[in-house]
């Protein structure tokens, strides 16, 4: 059973570290040398290797992805806080639902997220050289992660 409870909680820290890499980097769209992610657009100058970064532009969509990341990082941390909570107020056979229900809400806040910027990304930057960065693929990642933790902590029942 603790081998059942350390794996769970592994999985569930792994899924905060994804959400919060996912968030802060600037790696979900790359072009041409160019990286934009849900805070600034940086580019990197040839002569002088310097980088400059301006602030994101102001789109409502843009601002929607970003509060969702927010809410999703929000949620899976505050699911973590109550599942340590949980573990030593619950009675012997009761289950985290109340745990499983926040992770759950984490895991499709990064979804909307992530589908939303899949949607709109093409009328904020279009060009035949883009491609997504590796934020943007860990924010997908953590999207089944998430769903499985929030599963797991559901099914789960407390033993002594």
């Amino acid at each position: 059973m603790l081998l059942l409870l350390l794996g769970i909680i592994v999985l569930h820290v792994a899924v905060l570290v994804l959400l919060f890499v996912s968030t802060i980097v600037s790696q979900w769209l790359v072009v041409d040398g160019r990286t934009m992610d849900l805070w600034q657009n940086c580019s990197i100058s040839s002569p002088d290797s310097i980088q400059h970064c301006s602030l994101s532009s102001t789109n409502e969509w843009l601002q929607s992805v970003q509060a969702t990341m927010i809410l999703s990082v929000i949620f899976s941390v505050l699911s973590l806080f109550l599942f340590f909570c949980q573990l030593f107020t619950l009675t012997k056979g009761g289950r985290f639902y109340i745990t499983g229900v926040f992770q759950i809400l984490a895991g499709l806040c990064v979804m909307s997220a992530a589908s939303i910027y899949t949607v709109r990304h093409p009328e904020w930057y279009s060009n035949s050289n883009s491609s997504y960065g590796f934020a943007y693929i860990l924010a997908w990642v953590s999207f089944p992660l998430a769903l499985l933790s929030g599963v797991v902590y559901v099914i789960l029942r407390k033993r002594e």
